[in-house]
């Protein structure tokens, strides 16, 4: 593409994975935030009661990963990111309500937190690492014969 005063502009590309396997990260970051917090109120690590307390995040995290089309790319920032993480904090939050879960000012925003770092922050890791991999070598080139 060609903008005026730029000369030519090629967009670095979108890191290669596919919705599966992003959708699976964003998972185990949402499963690590619920483990995390069920072991630092010692409440225990039986599945059921981390069934109990990822359901409602994992929802919210599917619902935010829907309304992004994030299937499109999976793996960008915005949209994908913004939605997993604002779905999993907002509508899993709504859902503990609804659930009769708590959800104490604090804990809203301890799950912000993590969830922001950890849901964005492995788009913003594999974000860097494909710009490095399609980055132009800045070797000096051989003299031509």
């Amino acid at each position: 593409m060609r903008l005026p005063g730029l000369g030519q502009f090629r967009p670095v590309p979108g890191p290669g994975l596919r919705f599966p396997a992003a959708a699976l990260l964003d998972v185990c970051c949402v499963l690590v935030f619920v483990a995390i917090g069920r072991a630092s109120h010692h409440d225990g690590e039986s599945v059921a009661g981390l069934a109990s307390t990822a359901w409602p995040f994992l929802a919210g995290l599917a619902i935010g990963l829907a309304a992004t089309r994030a299937w499109r790319r999976p793996a960008a920032i915005v949209p994908a990111g913004l939605g997993a993480w604002l779905g999993t904090v907002a509508f899993g939050m709504a859902l503990r309500v609804v659930a009769g879960q708590g959800t104490a000012a604090a804990f809203i925003g301890v799950a912000l937190a993590f969830l922001g770092l950890f849901l964005l922050g492995w788009r913003t890791v594999a974000a860097i690492a494909s710009r490095r991999r399609h980055a132009p070598s800045l070797a000096p080139r051989a003299p031509r014969a």
